[in-house]
């Protein structure tokens, strides 16, 4: 069995991640990992668990937050799915 480093729960189906910088965690759900590993909305500070946005090096969990932050500038149309207005 392996140990969680999220909630070090003692589980016997934990996984493995590897990150990009070659750091190896174990984790006992996909909760625990999002937890440790997804980034903070700049701006409202959820975790960004799907693409979100990049802007300027800064991280959003969407295109609102970027422009309320001020990072997307007077872009209007700057999301997948935005309605044109």
């Amino acid at each position: 069995m392996a140990i969680c480093v999220t909630c070090g729960n003692d589980y016997w189906l934990a996984f493995e991640i590897k990150t990009i910088t070659g750091d190896v965690y174990t984790f006992d759900s996909f909760e625990c990992a999002m937890e440790k590993l997804a980034p903070r909305c700049e701006q409202c500070s959820v975790r960004i668990v799907g693409h979100g946005v990049e802007v300027a090096g800064m991280f959003f969990c969407g295109a609102h937050c970027a422009r309320v932050s001020g990072g997307l500038g007077g872009q209007v149309r700057d999301a997948v799915g935005a309605h044109p207005g």
